[in-house]
């Protein structure tokens, strides 16, 4: 069974049977904006270019590496990204992920101890009018999803109003073991270097 996470939940990585999660997808799906017509006759679908990120730093903080549409690769190559979504579910949900980060935690670099994950409107197109975002922790590729270890709803709350950058959650490493944090929470950024930094001096 799924957990469902709620905001500011930290969960280790183990699953029912007691083994720890090793490689594990993040796959977030978002919604078009649905557009009223003239006079509030008929709607249209607005293409909605979110892109999440990201980003490695070391138990100091030091940023290591970021992996977003422009470099799909972390340097270790533990971290991939599966390429730059444009649109969003322009047909409503369709259950699938528009972009998906996998990574393997036992390739990673070892001085990474921290992965955040973030997500940036490209458009600046206000999260608080995109109908759905969420992110899911499944085991998996890119392409199969095999069991679901989590899932999170992200953008749902009246606080994401007039926001276009988000910490979506953070995967630490502590006592020897990965776990995961569930941030949820939007930032006053608009590009995604900015968020990087939010993230380093907020939220490590």
């Amino acid at each position: 069974m799924a957990i469902n996470l709620q905001k500011g939940q930290r969960i280790s990585l183990e699953k029912t049977n007691g083994s720890k999660l090793q490689n594990v997808c993040v796959g977030i799906n978002w919604g078009a904006i649905e557009k009223k017509g003239l006079f509030g006759f008929g709607s249209s679908k607005e293409a909605v270019d979110l892109d999440a990120s990201c980003a490695l730093f070391d138990e100091n903080k030091k940023l290591i590496d970021v992996v977003y549409f422009g470099n799909l690769k972390s340097k270790d190559q533990a971290v991939r990204h599966s390429g730059d979504d444009l649109t969003g579910d322009m047909g409503g949900d369709d259950g699938l992920d528009n972009e998906v980060i996998t990574l393997d935690f036992g390739s990673l670099n070892p001085a990474v101890k921290h992965v955040a994950f973030v997500l940036n409107s490209f458009k600046g197109q206000d999260f608080g009018t995109i109908p759905f975002a969420s992110i899911r922790i499944y085991e998996g590729t890119p392409k199969h999803v095999n069991e679901i270890f989590a899932t999170y709803d992200i953008a749902n709350g009246s606080d994401f109003k007039g926001h276009v950058s988000m910490v979506m959650g953070i995967f630490y490493h502590k006592n020897g073991e990965w776990k995961f944090n569930a941030i949820g929470e939007p930032t006053k950024d608009r590009k995604l270097e900015e968020t990087v930094n939010t993230v380093m001096r907020n939220y490590l």
